[in-house]
């Protein structure tokens, strides 16, 4: 790893990675308990099923484009933002996943080959 002055890299704040990512569904959820809005509820008024919900809020399932424009009408929240927290989230996830980062060190050791 590439050191900064005798400091690791991967130790600077800015390279910091939470220990668990946070899904954007736990947002949600603490935006709905913020404003007094059950999840049934707040499924009905979007027009969603109350298992799709859930499962975006238990981090089940992604917010896609389509859900984070719902959200932004609903809540006032950019759907940029929404995607932008999924987008987050799913990198994380892949830069934990182990044997997906070896892949891509191979990947690339042959790239630098080329």
């Amino acid at each position: 790893m590439v050191e900064l002055h005798g400091v690791d890299a991967r130790m600077i704040a800015n390279n910091l990675t939470p220990f668990e990512p946070t899904h954007p569904g736990e947002l949600l959820k603490d935006e709905l308990e913020s404003r007094n809005i059950t999840q049934a509820r707040f499924a009905a008024q979007i027009g969603v099923k109350p298992s799709l919900l859930n499962e975006i809020i238990k981090g089940k399932r992604g917010v896609n484009t389509e859900m984070a424009l719902i959200l932004e009408a609903a809540l006032g929240i950019p759907a940029e933002m929404w995607l932008g927290l999924q987008s987050d989230y799913n990198m994380q996830v892949a830069k934990s996943d182990r044997s997906f980062m070896d892949r891509l060190a191979k990947i690339r050791n042959v790239a630098a080959a080329l």
